[in-house]
């Protein structure tokens, strides 16, 4: 039986992986930046510009959006430390997509290198 790290190692295996130092101009070339993380990890704080879409969701968001049915869409994924992203990755291959990295290390490496990390505000009730 294979096991989730199985599934990853294998994912990483076929997708293209970006570092840290390039991730700052793929996300500047793409045309959408995916945090595939949850929902409380993307409010936490995430990459600006990035928009949510959980990992148990992407295919039917990719599939359900208007503005990402060209399979030349640019798409940079990401999501903790680079696993998710990897296995997101490999569905939008095999959807079609001809255009997918992933950041390795994910939004702890980005976070870890001193990257600009985006935070929500809290309501002031003053």
């Amino acid at each position: 039986m294979k096991t989730a790290h199985d599934l990853v190692a294998a994912a990483k295996s076929r997708v293209q992986e970006i570092s840290i130092a390039d991730a700052e101009q793929a996300i500047r070339d793409a045309d959408v930046l995916v945090d595939v993380r949850e929902a409380d990890e993307f409010a936490a704080g995430h990459i600006g510009g990035a928009v949510h879409m959980s990992r148990g969701l992407l295919e039917f968001k990719f599939s359900g959006n208007p503005a990402l049915q060209a399979r030349d869409t640019k798409v940079v994924l990401y999501c903790k430390t680079s696993g998710r992203a990897a296995l997101a990755a490999c569905a939008l291959h095999d959807m079609g997509y001809l255009n997918v990295k992933s950041i390795a290390g994910g939004f702890d490496a980005w976070a870890a290198a001193g990257k600009p990390v985006a935070k929500p505000e809290a309501p002031s009730f003053d």
